[in-house]
């Protein structure tokens, strides 16, 4: 579809009833958006605010929190955008770059939280080992490493997909996520063992890594009562995030690699539930259950009253 000289344009197609809806659509998004943000930043002011918490678990609470802003950032405006708009299009290499800071955030999401469970491993199973271990440099290297590593594997997909040839321009969703491919004339053996790839490096394995670092600290604390309520306290929310972010991750990867034909309206809730779910669940899980970021906030709101 070519809207412009020499610019092929994509048409999302995964909208249900906006022609009706649209306001609705765009006051209860452009809500949650600045739910969003104004929940995260709070914990992570709080976070940077207070030396208490100036220790690795809670930075890697904020730099958590700081991504699933950027993630929302990368998705939000767009979205609000085509709910008023007449057209909801998007220009070939905007998608491209739209899909790359979906997946490029939601995959540092996981190194994150492999990081996190790696930190509660040491503190909770070698706690004498642990401030040799979590060294200011070596937090600074993993929170670099987080950004850094996915952002370079995925820029692979990202430039082998610039040159493929379109020959559908219309996609079954509201973004351009994994359906993305969908688009090509051709699928690519290469993209999709690539991606394959990347779904085991940066899914299955940080699932199975955290799950077992999880089992040893619930080992440890099996053992010893005085570790107990520590682990409950701090491990408890990092798993409920880990639950939450696997299953819908999941679900937006592997349905079109299924190709399974489910109604427009499923597809738009689940879409819609990958978008709100993560980045609004992270500061509420993280609010009320670590018990010191929990304080805090009661302060700063008894403050404000």
């Amino acid at each position: 579809m070519e809207y412009g000289l020499n610019v092929t344009y994509i048409t999302f197609g995964g909208h249900v009833e906006l022609q009706k809806y649209r306001y609705l659509y765009f006051v209860v998004m452009f809500t949650v958006y600045m739910l969003i943000i104004s929940s995260n930043f709070t914990i992570v002011g709080i976070i940077m605010i207070h030396k208490n918490l100036h220790e690795p678990m809670y930075i890697f609470i904020a730099a958590l929190l700081t991504n699933s802003v950027l993630f929302s950032t990368a998705i939000y405006p767009k979205l609000l955008i085509d709910f008023l708009s007449e057209k909801q299009i998007i220009s070939y290499p905007a998608c491209l770059l739209q899909w790359f800071f979906y997946y490029w955030l939601g995959v540092s999401d996981f190194v994150l939280l492999s990081i996190m469970a790696y930190d509660r491993y040491v503190s909770i199973c070698n706690p004498l080992k642990y401030p040799n271990i979590m060294q200011k440099k070596t937090v600074n290297i993993l929170l670099i490493s987080a950004w850094i590593l996915p952002a370079c594997l995925l820029s692979v997909t990202t430039f082998l997909s610039v040159k493929k040839e379109i020959c559908t321009f219309v996609l079954k969703g509201i973004l351009c996520n994994s359906t993305f491919q969908t688009l090509h004339c051709v699928r690519s053996t290469i993209l999709n063992i690539y991606g394959l790839v990347l779904l085991v490096t940066f899914l299955f394995l940080p699932v199975l890594f955290i799950l077992f670092t999880y089992s040893r600290i619930l080992v440890v604390s099996y053992r010893c009562r005085g570790v107990r309520r520590t682990a409950a306290q701090t491990c408890l929310p990092h798993l409920l995030v880990l639950i939450n972010f696997s299953c819908l991750t999941a679900y937006d990867v592997l349905l079109p690699r299924l190709q399974l034909d489910s109604p427009k309206t499923v597809q738009l809730i689940m879409a819609l539930q990958v978008l709100i779910y993560h980045t609004l669940f992270n500061p509420i899980i993280y609010g009320l259950k670590m018990s010191r970021i929990n304080d805090h906030l009661k302060k700063f709101f008894c403050r404000m009253v």
